[in-house]
Formats: structure tokens, C-alpha cells, sequence
């Protein structure tokens, strides 16, 4: 970061220089870190949304131009040309690895695939109706019960298993979180398949029969995780971050991120999209729900579309309706009518005034949605499958902030509205 540049502050007769930072891409920042000790004042600013908690060199946004990199790599070129174990590496390390080191990664996650053996019987403490969302915070926080040689933060080596535990161990759980609401038998993860490919048969075999996983669909899914796999400094990542700066063992950490991404402003909003076309049930319906979208004073409005974030188009969106033509062609699932919906949607978001002037464009959640319904998965494991792709993220961004020397624990201000000073008064004089 370049400093030089300076922002005056004039307040009460007083003026305060504050330093202003250069980042290597994005608005410059000014450092207020001194402005409470000098000044004696606060800022204010409601979701942080004009605030940096942190400085990093992992994953950069400009949503004006619809950018998002990993570590300086455009995203769309990773999902076209890399596969997620390897965006996993980079994430964790910041390079990608020569053909070594990547059969060194991979080998090591494959080899931890496989979870405590008496975590089967955790899972049977939940009812069968439990959200998969819910089993996956109680497991993966549970995970520090089960493997206590990993949990020492300050320990470089117990920080590195833990990560390849995680990333390892997550798909299991996610799978086991299915399995159970379905009351079928958990699948055991296979070392020659690949890591996508693996979470399909997990979710989909039985052992009744044999199971084969079609090379298209374990590349949707690879793409999938590809493009979840971190996203800045958005609410779940701040979570883990927050967790994080207290001193909490990673797998805690972890199923903080889990929690929050459980919300359906964040990680649920792929379910809420389909859970719209569904509403919306037919193609004849639609023109009634544009008209109640378009509508102010009406509550209704369209998932899926737009980006609280990216202002143009969400540059993931694009690399997934592929995947999402390529998917639907290889099912022949056109008929089902949630996809018609979805597909005529589509077109009209890409052509109809109102859509295109406010920049209403189909989002990564969209396509995400569409996708996974076509591969056979229920609505309640799509934060499930985003949980799993987000935990690289989550883990370098942790792994990141243990290692900054400037790192202390979270402690948000507060702007106080509430009563002043008062007095206790007895019982009976109230």
C-alpha cells in the first residue's frame, strides 16, 4: 500500500491529517485508525459498507466493471482453463503450483476425505427434517471435538492440516447431510475420482447399485465450486474473520462463516431464486410478476436479478449460464416447467428496457439454482454445496488474518441512541 496523500479532517476548531492508502487496485482508503485517540470521535457507517476491516491480497471486485480476480486472476479465465482443487491452492498459497505441487495438494485432500468414524453417530442426534444447513454448523463445529491435534492457531503446521481437513472433510459432511434427510445409507468418499466427482457419487450412489458420474456434470459442479470459492470481504467471510480474531479454533471459525451464509440475503438467495420460478410456476404467469416487480408498492420482487455488489454484470453469471446450456442439453430437462420459466426470464431480463436500464441482469444465482435443479439436488442443499465451495475461501482469509502482524480482535463502535443516565428506582416507587 502507498501512502503520501493525505484527507483533512476540520472539526471543532481543529483539523487532523489523515493518511490516505493506495491499494494495488480499487478507491483509495483513508486511515481513521488514530482518529478516536486523536480526535475523540467516532464513524459511522452501517454495514461497513464504506469501511475496510482489513487489508488483503486475495480476491479483488470492482462491481462498476464487473470484475472479480483470485489472487490477480480474472475469474472467468480460472472457471474456463483451472479446475477448483487447483483455485483451491491458489487461494491457500497465492500461486499456482507447477504439476508437483498439485499432485501434492490434491493428494493430501484426497487423503482426508474420510471423517471420524463415530461422527456418524452425530449426525443420527438430529431429526431426519433438519435443514442440512443446521447439521452442517453442528458437525463442522463439532469437528474440533474429533480432531484436537489441529486446533492450536499459533502452530503453523496445526493451522496447514487443519486447512486440508477442512477443505477435505466439508463435501463428506455435506453429502452425510443429505443422505441423512433422506434416511439413506452414507456414501464413503472414493480417492480415484476427483474432487467433484467424489461429492456427486456421495450424494447420489447407493449401494445397491453402481453409480456413474457423467464428466459434464462433474465439471458444472467443478465450476460451481470454482466460482463460490471467495468473494472479498462479503457478511460470512467477516464472520469467519470476526470469529477468527478472537482466538477461536478454525473448525469454530468455520461454522461461524456456515451460519451466516445460512441467511437468505447471502448464501441462500440461489434457493429463493427457485423457489420464485416455482412460484411463478408457468411461462404464461410471468408478465403478471414483471408487472408486480416493475410495481413500487408491491413487495414482490425478483430473485436472481442484480447485484448489491456488482453494478454492471456479475462476471460469474456469464461462465455459469454456460454451464447451465451445457447441463440442461445433456438432461434434456426443457420440458420441466420451473426451467421454462427460467429460461424465458432469462431472455426477457436481457432485452426488456426496465431490466437493462437499472442493469437487472441474471446473477450467478440464477444459473447456480438452475443448475442444481437440473442435477437432481433438493433447494435445501443449495447453501449447502455454496458452504462447501466458500470454505477455501473462509480458510485463507483466516489463515491470512492469523498471520498479519496487525491483527486484534474485532470490536466494532457504536453509535448510541438509547436513554441516558438514570438512576434505579425500587419496586415499589415505579
Amino acid at each position: 500500500m502507498a501512502e503520501g496523500k493525505t484527507a483533512r479532517l476540520h472539526l471543532e476548531g481543529k483539523d487532523y491529517d489523515l493518511a490516505v492508502l493506495s491499494p494495488t487496485a480499487g478507491p483509495d482508503v483513508v486511515d481513521i485508525r488514530k482518529l478516536y485517540g486523536d480526535a475523540g470521535v467516532f464513524t459511522y457507517d452501517p454495514g461497513f459498507t464504506s469501511t475496510a476491516s482489513c487489508d488483503s491480497t486475495i480476491t479483488y471486485i470492482d462491481g462498476d466493471k464487473g470484475e472479480l480476480w483470485y489472487r490477480g486472476y480474472p475469474i472467468e479465465q480460472l472457471a474456463a482453463q483451472s479446475h477448483y482443487l487447483e483455485v483451491c491452492y491458489l487461494l491457500l498459497y497465492g500461486e499456482l503450483p507447477n504439476p508437483d505441487q498439485l499432485l501434492d495438494f490434491e493428494t493430501r485432500v484426497t487423503r482426508h476425505t474420510m471423517v471420524h468414524e463415530q461422527m456418524h453417530y452425530f449426525f443420527r442426534g438430529f431429526r431426519r427434517d433438519s435443514h442440512p444447513m443446521a447439521t452442517m454448523v453442528g458437525v463442522v463445529g463439532a469437528m474440533s471435538a474429533f480432531y484436537h491435534d489441529s486446533i492450536d492457531i499459533n502452530d503453523p503446521v496445526q493451522r496447514e492440516i487443519a486447512s486440508i481437513r477442512l477443505i477435505a472433510k466439508v463435501p463428506t459432511i455435506a453429502a452425510m447431510a443429505y443422505k441423512y434427510s433422506l434416511g439413506q445409507p452414507f456414501v464413503y468418499p472414493r480417492n480415484e475420482l476427483d474432487y467433484a466427482s467424489n461429492f456427486l457419487h456421495m450424494c447420489f450412489s447407493v449401494p445397491a447399485e453402481p453409480y456413474h458420474v457423467d464428466p459434464a456434470l462433474s465439471r458444472a459442479m467443478d465450476r460451481i465450486f470454482t466460482l463460490h470459492a471467495d468473494h472479498e470481504q462479503n457478511a460470512s467471510t467477516s464472520t469467519v474473520r470476526l470469529a477468527g480474531s478472537s482466538g477461536a479454533n478454525p473448525f469454530a471459525c468455520i461454522a461461524a462463516g456456515i451460519a451466516c451464509l445460512w441467511g437468505p440475503a447471502h448464501g441462500g438467495a440461489n434457493q429463493a431464486c427457485l423457489e420464485m420460478l416455482r412460484e411463478i410456476g408457468s411461462v404464461e404467469r410471468i408478465p403478471e410478476f414483471l408487472a408486480r416487480a416493475k410495481d413500487k408498492n408491491d413487495p414482490f420482487r425478483l430473485m436472481g436479478f442484480g447485484h448489491r455488489v456488482y453494478k454492471n454484470f456479475d462476471p460469474r453469471a456469464k461462465v455459469m449460464k454456460e454451464s447451465a446450456d451445457e447441463v440442461l442439453d445433456l438432461l434434456g430437462v426443457h420440458n420441466n416447467p420451473t426451467l421454462q420459466v427460467a429460461k424465458e426470464l432469462e431472455r426477457i431480463a436481457l432485452e426488456d428496457e426496465y431490466f437493462v436500464s437499472k442493469k437487472l441482469y441474471p446473477n450467478v444465482d440464477f444459473y447456480s439454482g438452475i443448475i442444481l435443479e437440473a442435477m437432481g439436488f433438493p433447494t435445501s442443499m443449495f447453501t449447502p454445496i455454496f458452504a462447501l465451495s466458500r470454505t477455501v475461501g473462509w480458510i485463507s482469509q483466516w489463515k491470512e488474518m492469523i498471520a498479519d502482524p496487525q491483527n486484534k480482535i474485532g470490536r466494532p463502535r457504536q453509535l448510541y441512541v438509547g436513554a441516558p443516565r438514570r438512576d434505579y428506582k425500587p419496586l415499589d416507587q415505579r
